[in-house]
């Protein structure tokens, strides 16, 4: 089990890979014939995702919405995923939760004590004392959305004040001051690499969770080129271009071989660290 900065870093040598996998396990798009044969198609599918994909990455990250849109037999699947992952690996609540204090508790209840997750992706915008409830839980990660890949981020991310700094930025800078690299990671999208290296300037040590990766057309040189630090700092997810990277009966060899191909990069520029 994961439970601070070194033993990520050591997990990451250990595997020769930052690659997180994205579950957004969509049952329109789980193959037909696991949706024929199995009773649970959503952890039949992931259970053979995992298998394939295990040796090749450090971390999992369920996006909720994929499971509880189901009700309660979304949240079983997801249960039963959760204690399939193995407890070597990082594990993601893709749920972006945030809000007042007394409601944060209870999210923060849900995730870290029920289902058993090491961290949880929150909103940050309601500010400091809907954040800090997740920072009590011992050895649990709060991964805060900083700079996302949507066309909506120019909406309030980019935003500047009177000085000309961007929200983001402001973000950054003010939530750093409520955890540690210990405990706080941030979001940050794979389609906006260059920006990693003023992010950088600001939080230089903390680990950043990079999705778009794959189907979003993120670039992983260009990550890397901005966004490493010397303890690699990383967790690019790829979700899409992995789990669906076929519809077939061979999903799952599929979902190993897109995988083994970002691995290789991946090692390829740990290997010239």
């Amino acid at each position: 089990m994961i439970k601070d900065y070194s033993g990520l870093y050591q997990f990451i040598k250990k595997q020769q890979s930052f690659l997180c996998v994205g579950l957004d396990s969509d049952i329109s798009r789980i193959p037909q014939h696991i949706i024929e044969k199995e009773e649970d198609p959503i952890f039949e599918f992931n259970k053979a995702i995992i298998d394939a994909t295990k040796d090749l990455c450090v971390a999992y990250k369920p996006n909720i919405a994929f499971y509880e849109s189901l009700g309660p037999n979304g949240w079983h699947s997801l249960k039963k995923t959760l204690d399939y992952i193995p407890k070597s690996h990082f594990t993601i609540a893709d749920a972006k939760r945030g809000d007042i204090g007394n409601t944060s508790i209870q999210y923060a209840k849900t995730f870290f004590e029920s289902l058993s997750f090491d961290s949880i992706t929150v909103a940050p915008y309601m500010g400091e004392d809907s954040i800090k409830p997740f920072l009590t839980f011992k050895d649990k990660w709060v991964i805060l959305l900083a700079l996302t890949s949507n066309k909506g981020s120019l909406d309030f991310q980019l935003i500047e004040d009177k000085m000309g700094v961007p929200l983001y930025k402001e973000v950054l800078k003010k939530s750093s001051q409520w955890g540690s690299v210990e405990n706080m990671m941030y979001v940050v999208g794979a389609t906006k690499p260059t920006f990693l290296s003023e992010i950088r300037k600001i939080i230089p040590n903390h680990f950043l969770l990079v999705p778009g990766v794959g189907a979003q057309g993120g670039s992983l040189s260009e990550v890397c080129k901005y966004g490493l630090n010397d303890k690699v700092g990383l967790l690019v997810n790829s979700s899409r271009s992995i789990i669906f990277a076929s519809s077939g009966i061979d999903f799952a060899k599929a979902a190993r071989s897109a995988a083994a191909s970002i691995q290789q990069e991946m090692k390829s520029i740990l290997d010239s660290m």
